[in-house]
């Protein structure tokens, strides 16, 4: 059967979801893979006119065909699926089943791990379905917390989703073109080439021109969109640089408000341990200090040792006072000194009473009258006559 887009929707259309079926239109369409581009947008017509369950099968036949052909190094539908896969995945997804839903996630799941598409395509498709999630309220978790084992994309890189692919897409068939100018070139132009004659390699040399042509083309168009992609990178880059500063200076202020607070809390904590009232408000606007009772005045104290007595001068028989007296005045007396001084200055003292001296061994005696008894008391001091008189016989008569 020829090639044509009858022919490819027939195929599509009598796709059902057998093993066999599913690979026999799988070689088929890899055998027209010079039409890959049209056989990829027929497949994305034809899905999105289909039913859920017949959406599935087409995401299994899109499965083995980028799958074989990626096995055999040739990159022709894994480029051509590449800018409408996600799209393409989304249409499926949406409004399945729970059960189709899983099965075209564990294929997606496929992808990634084999490594049939690029990273950006899958993070593509990863964001496509976690917004129809988000939408129905259902935002389902796959393998390793997400539909694919890895955390949705933000919407910040959104922008850069776009550009991405088309980086992608251009990037393939520009190393294809660039690959075969570069081969033509070194036939026609390389140190081991063969000059062909005039009319021949006049012939080949324009056919190398249009190559080279081609292939600049395909270069310049990967430039432009690796230009749009480096100026939606620079956005982000932007966007993210003025929300570091902001943050840098949020930072600050909560730093510096932290260390005020706690410059505050200790200084309420010394206010409690230096007897704050409980019940009073703290005031910062007055300070620390007033808020602390003042210090009772010491009490007095009662000296232990009373005062010295004030005692008459003495003066000695020149008249003078104790501050003229000679220097010698000073030393110690004798115990003999001693008695004699206090004889003549207490005169009025009975003998009886007067300090008697001691002897060798340091014992005192005291010294008595020989006449009587009882001391002279001086004169009378007060004693009745008549008693007087009865002491003085008792006495007289023994």
């Amino acid at each position: 059967m020829s090639y044509n887009d009858d022919a490819v929707l027939a195929k599509l259309s009598a796709l059902s979801e057998a093993a066999d079926s599913i690979v026999t239109v799988a070689q088929w369409i890899m055998f027209h893979r010079r039409h890959a581009d049209r056989t990829v947008q027929l497949w994305l017509q034809r899905l999105k006119d289909s039913t859920s369950h017949k959406r599935l099968n087409l995401i299994y036949l899109a499965n083995e065909v980028a799958q074989q052909t990626k096995a055999r190094n040739r990159d022709d539908f894994v480029v051509a699926f590449s800018p409408i896969i996600a799209e393409a995945v989304a249409t499926a997804y949406k409004g399945a089943s729970t059960d189709v839903q899983q099965r075209i996630m564990r294929v997606v799941e496929v992808w990634r791990e084999r490594n049939v598409f690029e990273k950006p395509i899958l993070t593509a498709i990863e964001a496509r379905v976690h917004e129809i999630d988000q939408v129905r309220g259902t935002a389902k978790a796959g393998l390793g917390g997400s539909i694919f084992g890895a955390a949705p994309i933000p919407s910040e890189l959104a922008p850069l989703t776009a550009p991405q692919q088309n980086v992608t897409k251009l990037l393939h068939s520009t190393k294809t073109t660039v690959s075969s100018a570069n081969q033509e070139y070194d036939k026609l132009m390389g140190p081991e080439s063969l000059v062909p004659t005039a009319p021949v390699y006049a012939a080949r040399l324009s056919g190398l021109l249009k190559t080279l042509a081609q292939a600049e083309g395909a270069v310049d168009q990967c430039v432009k969109a690796r230009r749009e992609l480096v100026a939606a990178l620079q956005k982000v880059l932007d966007t993210n640089r003025n929300a570091l500063i902001s943050e840098e200076d949020l930072l600050e202020t909560c730093l510096r408000r932290r260390m005020e607070v706690e410059e505050k809390k200790t200084e309420v904590e010394r206010a409690i341990m230096a007897g704050l009232p409980n019940d009073e408000p703290y005031s910062s606007g007055n300070g620390l200090n007033d808020h602390l009772d003042p210090e009772p005045d010491r009490p007095e104290v009662e000296a232990l040792t009373p005062p010295a007595a004030d005692l008459p001068e003495h003066t000695d028989p020149a008249g003078r006072t104790e501050e003229h007296w000679p220097s010698n005045a000073s030393q110690e007396p004798t115990p003999q000194q001693s008695s004699t001084q206090d004889m003549e200055t207490h005169p009025c003292l009975p003998t009886q009473f007067k300090s008697v001296p001691t002897s060798a061994n340091g014992s005192k005696k005291r010294k008595l009258d020989d006449t009587n008894d009882f001391p002279d008391l001086g004169e009378d001091d007060g004693i009745d006559a008549d008693v007087a008189e009865m002491l003085r016989r008792d006495s007289n008569g023994s």
